[in-house]
């Protein structure tokens, strides 16, 4: 009978933390994870962004149809995702948030996420409301104006968040890759 209790007892115990559930923490006051607004991703699926969370995410607002900076900023990120460890890169979203919702559609943002070969799992390309767009651009102190009928005028900043929803890190204008990819790192190791 000892022999039966001793064979039972591990599996009780096995079990009973198999079932107990990572209690997470509430999130800080400043997590974009607390904004309740409404996105879209390029596979047309709703969600909010703390959809995102448990993720170091690495974040940039561009628009498709830009000509001069997106195409630079589209550049860096992918620069970004290729240095990142692969260890690292199942715990990092690489999320490209439109600030052209009018033009830019879940569909116009899968064809271009596959027209730039951005379309593996960590690439996350999102649109909202204008209302919505402005108040995450608020958040990051992104500023842009559209300045014709297609154009726009806008910061040029690539921002890291913890998976608590957190800012880390913030590359504006001339952006250091190695920089960012070096925060992302620490931010994952930080993360585990």
């Amino acid at each position: 009978m000892k022999n039966l209790y001793i064979l039972i007892l591990p599996l009780l115990l096995f079990s009973a933390c198999k079932e107990n559930k990572k209690v997470t923490a509430p999130l800080p006051s400043n997590s974009i994870f607390n904004l309740s607004s409404s996105w879209k991703n390029q596979n047309g699926e709703s969600l909010q962004l703390k959809d995102l969370q448990n993720k170091t995410l690495v974040v940039v607002m561009i628009y498709t149809s830009c000509k001069s900076a997106c195409p630079i900023l589209v550049s860096k990120m992918k620069n970004i995702e290729s240095k990142i460890s692969r260890k690292d890169i199942d715990n990092t979203s690489l999320v490209l948030i439109s600030i052209d919702p009018k033009t830019d559609t879940p569909a116009r943002l899968k064809e271009f996420a596959r027209n730039n070969a951005m379309d593996a799992p960590q690439w996350i390309f999102l649109t909202s409301s204008e209302e919505a767009t402005q108040e995450f651009a608020n958040v990051l102190s992104m500023k842009y104006k559209k300045i014709s009928p297609i154009e726009f005028s806008h910061s040029n900043i690539i921002s890291v968040f913890g998976p608590d929803g957190q800012l880390v890190s913030q590359e504006e204008g001339n952006i250091d890759v190695e920089k960012v990819v070096s925060t992302v790192t620490q931010t994952a190791k930080a993360s585990e």
